[in-house]
């Protein structure tokens, strides 16, 4: 028995061409810059390995004077915020920055991919690196005998996401318009400054009173006074949601205008 001509055509592959849906391509970008994350030993060196010898050094040793109460309380906050810092900001601008100078951001931007779709791949990936930091910082500090709110979780993680999208745009708009080593030399200049400025691992309280008043208005002092809030079980100051939210929409807005392939 010999196949009709319709038959014949309905075995017959035929290409479909055209461009996965959205949210599969941030998906599998996502999952390829996951990939890269996990295989750079400096990467995972500056976001994992650092924060938790920096938790357990201002825990263990009496460096700063931290005031009342448990060193852990005050240390562990600042170190979660840190983490968020070090990843979504300083990491990923580094390493876009020099993705963008050696092309391969050039190649995906002949790919059907978008740029939008790029910046969520990117920061999707950061925040299932970030889920990993905090994990280990929790038991690290757990271990050195903080007690956390049962009420502390749900706050804490959209700080962590708001942090996140404000440090991550911010990032990559200085990795899509600057040259790699002006991103690397500015990268790594907000990163001591806000580590010193942000009251991560000093307390605000060490500086004069104007100068608290321009600080405050930082995402990452933001982030660190709302962790520090929400992990004691007390109430997010507005402040800190409305400073956060504001970083996140222009941070996040700015990069996707104007970022640029190469």
């Amino acid at each position: 028995m010999t196949a009709t001509p319709a038959d014949a055509s309905a075995l017959t592959p035929s290409p479909r061409p055209g461009a996965a849906p959205l949210p599969r391509m941030v998906r599998a970008q996502a999952g390829v810059e996951l990939v890269q994350l996990l295989r750079n030993g400096e990467q995972l060196l500056l976001t994992l390995v650092i924060p938790v010898v920096l938790l357990v050094v201002l825990v263990k040793v009496d460096v700063v004077d931290l005031g009342p109460g448990p060193r852990v309380d005050f240390v562990l906050p600042g170190v979660l915020a840190l983490a968020v810092l070090s990843t979504a900001f300083t990491g990923q601008a580094i390493a876009t920055g020099y993705e963008r100078r050696y092309g391969v951001l050039k190649r995906l931007g002949t790919t059907p991919l978008p740029r939008g779709g790029l910046l969520a791949g990117k920061t999707t990936a950061v925040l299932a690196v970030e889920a990993l930091q905090v994990v280990v910082l929790v038991l690290v500090g757990v271990l050195l005998g903080w007690r956390p709110s049962a009420i502390a979780v749900a706050p804490a993680v959209l700080l962590v996401v708001l942090g996140t999208l404000a440090f991550s745009g911010v990032a990559l708009l200085m990795a899509g318009t600057l040259r790699a080593e002006a991103t690397l030399a500015a990268a790594n200049l907000v990163y001591v400054l806000l580590l010193l400025g942000s009251g991560i691992v000093v307390p605000l309280s060490r500086f004069g009173e104007q100068t608290q008043r321009v600080l405050q208005w930082l995402p990452s002092t933001a982030l660190v006074d709302g962790l520090r809030a929400s992990l004691a079980g007390a109430a997010v100051p507005q402040r800190v949601w409305v400073v956060l939210v504001v970083w996140s929409v222009v941070g996040v807005a700015a990069a996707a205008r104007w970022f640029r392939w190469e």
